[in-house]
């Protein structure tokens, strides 16, 4: 079994208005100016086929988030796999 751990954001080029009500209260903690503040999406995703590679699930995992995950117009994402040698409890 492997676990996909996805980060979605906006690219940069996009604006990100559901983050300003957090930029200016965030830019007091940290540089008196607002900070460039991103709002974004995290998900977990684990795949469970007998006999699929690293790779494999890699190439899985790159397809979802491209097709699926995210707009790719507008966001990008990153991602890894690693391996989990038991599943995990409820």
């Amino acid at each position: 079994m492997y676990l996909a751990k996805i980060h979605v954001t906006l690219k940069p080029s996009v604006l990100d208005p559901r983050a300003w009500p957090w930029a200016r209260p965030c830019g007091t903690w940290a540089t008196r100016k607002s900070p460039a503040l991103r709002q974004g999406k995290y998900l977990e995703l684990r795949l469970e086929d007998k006999g699929l590679s690293l790779q494999k699930a890699k190439t899985r995992v790159d397809q979802m988030c491209a097709k699926l995950l995210a707009n790719t117009q507008i966001e990008r994402y990153e991602f890894s796999v690693t391996k989990e040698s038991k599943s995990p409890k409820a």
